[in-house]
């Protein structure tokens, strides 16, 4: 059973979600709110396994409920659902810890099937905004050994695995290594990306190719 928090204040999409969430969690248990005052207290109360959140709510922005449920929940996997694909909201979203970004926009179908593949451990991420960070990236003129060259390929598989949205506990049993060696391949995977959140690794492994942004 999957708790679910569906934060959006557009009453058809927000009735769209509650109605079809299930093609993607059958065993979701959704409960929706309308304004960041009501999500934060549905928050407050109990624990969510997944929270889709919209950017533009009318007491506030739905990235305030991001940095709050990355403190406080932080085994909540979160996906921003909103029309903004700029970099400065798709990178914030990223940044505060959103493990997901869709865009509204996009077949309805798709953002179904976006969602049902994170069990398999896929990052929603729309098209849009991966050829974003893709281009962002691209346009990067920073000179400096590439990364993929900073990496050993044991780095490059922990990351991998770490940015489908595995544990680092379930990178060990896939590995065959302990949860410790893990943890120290995570450490200094970051430092050498110059990254602090699984969201940042998640746009680092995109860029390199190690998993796929569609």
């Amino acid at each position: 059973m999957q708790s679910i928090l569906i934060v959006e204040d557009h009453n058809e999409t927000r009735e769209w979600w509650m109605k079809n969430i299930f093609s993607a969690f059958p065993d979701a248990v959704p409960e929706s709110a309308i304004t960041l005052r009501e999500a934060r207290e549905k928050c407050a109360s109990k624990h969510f396994s997944l929270a889709l959140v919209d950017i533009n709510l009318p007491d506030g922005n739905g990235l305030e409920l991001v940095d709050e449920l990355v403190l406080q929940q932080p085994e909540t996997y979160i996906v921003m659902s909103t029309i903004f694909d700029d970099d400065h909201h798709v990178f914030s979203a990223l940044r505060a810890g959103a493990n997901g970004y869709l865009i509204k926009d996009q077949p309805r179908d798709s953002q179904i099937e976006m969602l049902r593949d994170i069990v398999n451990g896929q990052p929603p991420i729309s098209p849009g905004v991966a050829r974003r960070i893709l281009r962002y990236f691209a346009e990067q003129k920073v000179e400096q050994k590439p990364a993929t060259q900073q990496l050993t390929g044991r780095e490059q598989e922990v990351l991998r695995l770490i940015a489908k949205g595995y544990s680092r506990p379930e990178v060990a049993d896939l590995m065959g290594l302990t949860a410790n060696t893990v943890s120290s391949y995570t450490k200094v995977i970051y430092q050498k990306l110059n990254v602090s959140r699984r969201a940042e690794a998640v746009i680092e492994a995109i860029r390199l190719g190690l998993i796929s942004g569609e």
